[in-house]
């Protein structure tokens, strides 16, 4: 291609001596600022915060447990010691001639028990789990899939300053031009005064200058109100005040040739998007690997640390310790497996689908916006041509016309010439900017990291 350098464009110093530019500086007050990045990031902090959820259940589970039991009446069991002891204990007085086996009275015992308690620590975990190890690697994928969505809306937020702040260069400039040419129509103003006053001309022309005049402070009225709806439109990006100054600084602008060859040069495979269907994919499998191991044995173990007795007593008699072990398999559930694997499968399916279009479609994007930025390049070389032209004309005209030989309504044609050639140069110079960063968007090269 062709050399591309700019000369309008301001030099890349700033950028060379390792400071950021104006714009560079509103971008990295909006990835602090912008509410909808918060609110992606915070979705992404969620996504982190599930994914160690998802991790503590290949850790141990300790829990305390209590329990206390204040019975009366209902079901009892009858013990018969005493029909059953009492004559043995009667034979052996008589035999020993003492009263060392007493009476014994028959027993009836409560089911419920009555002022008892039973507390205890439980360490369970986990031995072998395919949900929990799935379900590990599908939150993974989860954050990958929200870091993407959070360089995506970067990326779009970094193309939308940018082309406001371009677009605000371009309203400032067409306040500037427009306030040149009111100079100029005040100057043809003094002249065709001096004119009539000395009878040289009639007040046609001095009419016509005077309602051109207020063509221009229209336009500059209209230019102005642009400049503050854009102005307003950059602080709500940022989230600052609506009215707080916009600094204009060019040395943002792209003028290096190697830049812009290096972007129309690029691919769209880096792109973010891409990123995350590829994540998406990629949890689709995740979940048809977990349906299909329904038939692997679910496997846990448990400790209970404990005490348990009347009356609140605790010594070593209360103590007691349970460890046991939790076997689970699927044998049998209509089918239900099977139609789950089918799904997970056709959701894989049409997450890949969804990759190839979204590819093809992006590199579409890119291709577009390649040649609008080999257009928009054109279009400036084009309107600075034409404004070196305007500029000759309109000095030529005037020359003629102080001279008398040239009617104004021919200097009044000069004039706009060159007030639309200098709008078109500045409308240009925007378009190659715009240009730029919807190419800079569509092939993902902007450096998110820089900031």
């Amino acid at each position: 291609m062709k050399r591309l350098f700019i000369p309008l464009f301001l030099s890349l110093a700033n950028c060379v001596n390792g400071q950021n530019s104006t714009l560079e500086n509103y971008i990295g007050e909006a990835f602090k600022n912008n509410q909808g990045l918060q609110g992606q990031q915070l979705q992404l902090e969620k996504s982190m915060y599930a994914l160690k959820e998802a991790r503590a259940l290949f850790l141990p589970d300790i829990s305390f447990g209590a329990s206390y039991l204040k019975a009366d009446g209902g079901r009892t069991i009858d013990l018969p010691i005493g029909d059953l002891f009492n004559p043995v204990y009667k034979s052996l007085n008589e035999l020993t001639h003492s009263t060392s086996f007493p009476n014994l009275q028959n027993q009836s015992i409560l089911l419920n028990p009555d002022n008892y308690y039973d507390a205890h620590f439980r360490t369970s975990l986990s031995l072998i789990n395919s949900e929990i190890y799935y379900n590990e690697k599908i939150k993974n994928e989860n954050i990958s899939q929200q870091k993407a969505a959070v360089n995506v809306y970067k990326r779009e937020l970094v193309k939308e300053i940018k082309t406001a702040y371009y677009k605000y260069y371009q309203a400032v400039k067409a306040e500037e031009i427009y306030n040149n040419a009111l100079t100029l129509v005040n100057e043809n103003i003094r002249v065709n005064q001096s004119m009539v006053k000395n009878g040289l001309s009639n007040s046609t022309a001095l009419t016509r200058s005077e309602t051109e005049k207020q063509k221009i402070e229209a336009s500059i009225t209209q230019a102005s109100g642009n400049r503050k709806n854009i102005e307003a439109y950059i602080n709500f990006l940022i989230n600052r005040p609506l009215e707080s100054p916009v600094l204009l600084d060019t040395t943002s602008f792209i003028s290096d040739s190697q830049l812009l060859n290096s972007i129309m040069n690029s691919n769209a495979e880096g792109r973010e998007e891409l990123q995350e269907l590829q994540s998406v994919i990629q949890t689709q499998e995740l979940n048809k690997k977990l349906q299909s191991a329904y038939m692997v044995p679910k496997l846990s173990t448990y400790l209970d640390l404990g005490s348990q007795g009347f009356k609140f007593q605790y010594n070593d008699k209360t103590q007691y310790y349970v460890w046991g072990l939790n076997l689970e398999m699927n044998l049998f559930a209509g089918g239900l497996h099977k139609s789950r694997i089918q799904e997970a499968s056709v959701s894989k399916q049409a997450a890949e689908t969804s990759y190839k279009e979204t590819s093809s479609q992006m590199q579409m994007q890119l291709v577009q916006s390649v040649n609008n930025l080999r257009t928009a390049i054109s279009d400036y070389y084009n309107a600075k041509s034409q404004l070196s032209l305007a500029e000759k004309y309109y000095s030529d005209q005037n020359k003629v016309y102080k001279a008398g030989q040239l009617l104004y309504i021919e200097l009044l044609d000069a004039l706009t010439q060159l007030t639309n050639a200098r709008l078109q140069v500045a409308v240009t110079i925007a378009n190659v900017q715009v240009a730029y960063a919807n190419t800079e968007r569509n092939a993902a090269t902007y450096p998110l990291n820089k900031l």
